[in-house]
């Protein structure tokens, strides 16, 4: 990894604040030891988080995405999995050095997660305001009285109705859309600095979709957290996030602000997600190029281009060595050996406008998988 690349996605300090990032991820690897050999479902990743920031992470099914993440809460399941390399320091604190009980304290508390799937995060037998109150005594002390009367007022706050008789009912009794801001009450209920997204909006019609976004959108901007979105939809980023990092094959492929890498895509595989979901700003009907075959085995892979097989820029080089992240622009990053033909050939901005972001959760639910 160059020095640039270096200073970029790690961040001693923000280029627009000159703060200190409030998450730096350096050089994280994370592998599951498997009967069938070693899967690299993280590999070499490197970047940062700033106070009040969105950074919207995004790939296919398989990437990394969720992985990382739960890496970061040191959430992976021990055996198979293990962190191999790399340091997460959180607030000054490198987590991976933490013991288990000092883990526990931030957990939850200064570090939230949003699971992937509200309906099998939650715990069946019981009631709402348990699951709530649970993190409300652990963290902050408070008694069973207190915490029920705060999970009511969190409740409220994601706008769960009748908050009063809906804490002791079971999640079975909430829709989809209802568990999920559960979800959200729980990851917000002791004003954390860190919010990880997994999918939040996974399996949602797409009327629910913009009002969690928007709900997380606000209380965000109310608590000043950092946030990492997790997810398959284009949109979504658009619509969220102030930086965008693309992954494929447990590394990051491409970099940059979200306007930009919108508008200036210097990855094939970036460019491929952005041509595979339909655009609500074109008069034409045109047909969606689905990115063709499916993302490599990452069990041994060798040291080439990963997207190598689906890339329409393939050369010889690519299949000699694995391209490095190197910074193509101001604040850009790319990891492809021919991102000045990409950059060429993707002039014009071909995903959804970016004049109108905060209406791109809502009006563009493209997933890339």
């Amino acid at each position: 990894m160059t020095a640039d690349v270096q200073l970029a996605t790690r961040g001693t300090t923000s280029p627009k604040t000159g703060s200190r990032p409030l998450l730096e991820v350096k050089n994280l690897s994370t592998q599951f030891f498997t009967q069938d050999g070693i899967v690299r479902a993280v590999d070499d990743v490197s970047f940062y988080v700033m106070p009040g920031e969105t950074l919207g992470v995004v790939g296919e099914s398989g990437c990394g995405k969720s992985v990382t993440g739960l890496s970061i809460m040191r959430l992976i399941p021990s055996p198979p999995g293990k962190i191999v390399q790399g340091d997460i320091v959180f607030n000054g604190n490198d987590i991976l050095q933490m013991s288990d009980d000092d883990i526990r304290k931030i957990r939850g508390h200064e570090i939230a997660m949003i699971f992937q799937d509200p309906m099998t995060s939650l715990n069946p037998v019981l009631t709402i305001n348990r699951q709530l109150s649970e993190v409300l005594q652990r963290h902050l002390g408070m008694n069973q009285v207190q915490a029920k009367t705060q999970s009511i007022e969190l409740l409220k706050i994601v706008g769960i109705p009748n908050p009063e008789e809906r804490v002791d009912q079971y999640p079975h009794q909430f829709s989809g859309g209802m568990r999920q801001r559960v979800m959200i009450a729980i990851a917000l209920s002791c004003n954390p600095k860190l919010i990880i997204a997994d999918e939040p909006t996974t399996a949602l019609d797409v009327t629910v979709q913009a009002q969690i976004l928007d709900l997380m959108r606000t209380l965000q901007s109310e608590r000043d957290a950092g946030v990492i979105m997790i997810t398959h939809s284009m949109g979504v980023v658009a619509g969220m996030a102030d930086r965008v990092q693309v992954m494929y094959a447990g590394r990051i492929v491409e970099a940059a602000e979200t306007e930009e890498i919108f508008g200036n895509p210097r990855h094939p595989y970036t460019v491929g997600l952005m041509k595979s979901i339909p655009r609500l700003d074109s008069d034409q009907k045109e047909k969606l190029e689905p990115i063709r075959g499916l993302p490599p085995d990452l069990i041994d892979l060798p040291d080439m281009c990963p997207f190598l097989t689906r890339c329409n820029f393939a050369r010889e080089q690519c299949e000699q060595k694995r391209p490095p992240l190197l910074q193509v622009a101001q604040g850009h990053f790319s990891a492809c050996w021919f991102w000045e033909e990409v950059t060429k050939e993707s002039d014009a901005p071909i995903a959804v406008g970016m004049q109108d972001r905060a209406a791109a959760p809502a009006a563009s639910q493209g997933a890339v998988s």
